[in-house]
């Protein structure tokens, strides 16, 4: 494997894929969505939406990364807590908020990355939920600030271009909108020289270091970035609920969104895209049968885990290819 153009399961997936002509169906469905279907089916794609850019972003670090973050809820939380606090308590724009929020959550991710990179495997893995769990007592016990465990509310959704985001449409197409963007821009990351990179130092970090990369430096990259869309999508769920709470910051919500990844199939983009719909649509069909519909997740997760390890993506992917 050359330095400049290493290959991945998802690099030779997305270069014969069976399953690329169906994202132009999807994106008309997604486009007609609002017009076909009721509010709270839009509610809920909306939600959806802003989950796959928090397993996306957990993805440049996982699945092209090979770092196993436990902390990505973290800076979702960072992101939805400073749009909140600065609507609210300083009476910015939302805008404002959402925008200082993916800089703080970006800034956080830089720091705590520099110390957690050092380390690899559990060490990373532990590092990373370390930092997670002192973020949430911070917003738990700093009542002041952040409301403690009873969160802040009263936000009230911005306007767009003379459009309310009070519309459940028009708040669809903002999240619609995130969405493509950050999945256009994460594309970019990993198809690009420093994607390639990152890869190769995934793979073989030794040999990487040898040809005169710069490990850590990528790895460093990587996260901060990974926090970046990880504040993103949180200030845009802190738009979308007009509140906020510790549990946007708690250990489960880091489980949730690692679990999205793995279902729908790392180092792919689009499979962790997948993931967070399934997982969330099972939560709403299952829940409605029984309070025990984790258990239905859990199901799922180990079928994946032992027979479709290249997640539901990678499943799909196969029958595709013996489909053509």
């Amino acid at each position: 494997m050359s330095a400049s153009s290493p290959t991945t399961w998802a690099g030779r997936a997305r270069s014969a894929d069976p399953v690329a002509y169906l994202q132009y169906p999807a994106l008309a469905v997604l486009l007609a969505w609002p017009f076909l279907f009721s509010t709270y089916n839009t509610g809920l794609l909306t939600e959806i939406l802003i989950f796959a850019i928090a397993a996306m972003s957990l993805d440049l670090l996982m699945g092209y990364g090979g770092l196993v973050s436990f902390g990505q809820a973290a800076f979702f939380g960072l992101g939805a807590y400073t749009t909140v606090i600065l609507s609210v308590s300083f009476g910015m724009s939302p805008w404002t908020g959402w925008a200082a929020g993916v800089v703080v959550s970006a800034a956080a991710a830089a720091v705590i990355g520099f110390l957690c990179i050092r380390l690899k495997g559990v060490g990373f893995f532990m590092l990373t939920l370390a930092f997670a769990q002192l973020l949430f007592s911070a917003a738990l016990k700093w009542r002041s600030l952040t409301g403690g465990s009873d969160g802040i509310g009263g936000m009230q959704r911005p306007a767009l271009a003379g459009f309310r985001l009070d519309d459940p449409a028009t708040m669809y197409f903002v999240a619609l909108g995130a969405f493509l963007l950050s999945l256009v821009l994460l594309r970019l990351v990993v198809g690009s020289q420093y994607g390639h990179a990152l890869v190769g130092i995934r793979d073989n970090e030794v040999r990487m270091r040898a040809l005169g990369y710069r490990a850590n430096a990528v790895k460093l990259i990587a996260f901060t970035v990974s926090g970046l869309f990880a504040g993103f999508s949180g200030g845009l769920y802190a738009i979308f609920n007009g509140f906020v709470s510790p549990d946007a910051m708690a250990f489960g919500l880091s489980g949730t969104i690692l679990l999205m990844v793995v279902l729908g199939g790392a180092g792919s983009l689009v499979g962790p895209a997948i993931g967070a719909a399934v997982f969330l649509l099972v939560k709403q069909i299952a829940s409605s049968y029984t309070e025990h519909w984790l258990s239905i997740v859990g199901i799922i997760f180990v079928a994946c885990v032992m027979f479709f390890r290249s997640g539901i993506y990678g499943l799909l992917l196969r029958l595709g290819r013996r489909g053509s």
